[in-house]
């Protein structure tokens, strides 16, 4: 390849120093000596080039002579290797040209997944853990295969193992002080619709279901008081049941109340 680069950079040269030789003095202004010898010389340029030219496509045949032994050379080596592995588990026969492009497409498939995880913030990975974890699942089972210690695969597979190691991540704990309500007007509700909690106000019961250690009754917090906050995301089931069972909670609470003032008003016990 440096001999053929080497090769059209003097073709260049030449080409452009001969251009710069004729450019001196016009067609129409040569004597008919003058015109001879310049055809004589364009004539040698062209000789001199299609010699050249000559001499390149002998490289380049040569070079393609080359390419093709080494691809011998490869397939053998191939052949060889696949030899050597024996029968194929899955398959119950040997191994074959199509398991190793079918073990090479599900390998670059874990690639090509791991450069997509490998742009995602810390938060985002600690969030996505589960999709790490099967990845690494996907190539640990890739590397069971007798495939997996051919040279073009072996040290991609050390390396991707390492990259997908590198990707667990853990979510560090997002914690909240509840303030006064005279002074923040603090209360789930208040807390949740907060821009940097949650940005709605509808997501109270997360706050709540991951803090029932210290909140044993939603509508009472107090300053001082230590929330974690949890991810972001969609509320769960177990908190959704928790807002409903809530909710009845609080009708059943008025219905009571409105029942003992209308008793207390008419003074017949209902």
């Amino acid at each position: 390849m440096k001999k053929i680069m080497k090769i059209l950079g003097l073709l260049l040269v030449v080409c452009i120093s001969y251009s710069l030789s004729f450019s001196q003095k016009p067609d129409e202004e040569l004597t008919k000596e003058e015109a001879k010898q310049r055809i004589l010389e364009f004539q040698n340029i062209v000789n001199d080039l299609q010699s050249k030219l000559q001499a390149l496509e002998n490289d380049v045949e040569k070079v393609k002579q080359e390419l093709d032994l080494t691809n011998k050379r490869l397939k053998d080596c191939l052949d060889g290797y696949l030899g050597l592995l024996g029968i194929n588990p899955e398959t119950g026969k040997p191994y074959t040209k199509d398991d190793v492009e079918n073990f090479r497409q599900k390998l670059g498939q874990i690639e090509g997944k791991v450069r997509e995880m490998q742009r995602l913030s810390n938060d985002e990975l600690a969030d996505r853990r589960k999709e790490v974890e099967e990845l690494e699942a996907s190539l640990n089972k890739l590397r069971m295969n007798k495939l997996s210690i051919l040279p073009e695969f072996y040290n991609k597979i050390i390396s991707l193992a390492s990259d997908i190691r590198g990707l667990y991540r853990e979510r560090r704990v997002k914690t909240y002080t509840v303030g006064t309500w005279a002074e923040n007007r603090d209360c789930l509700w208040n807390i949740a619709g907060k821009v940097e909690i949650f940005g709605d106000p509808f997501m109270w019961s997360r706050i709540w279901q991951a803090n029932t250690n210290i909140i044993k009754n939603p509508d009472l917090i107090y300053p001082g008081q230590q929330l974690v906050i949890p991810a972001p995301g969609p509320k769960t089931t177990d908190e959704i049941k928790a807002e409903r069972k809530y909710w009845r909670m609080k009708r059943q609470a008025i219905e009571e109340q409105k029942k003992q003032g209308e008793e207390k008003e008419t003074g017949v016990k209902k």
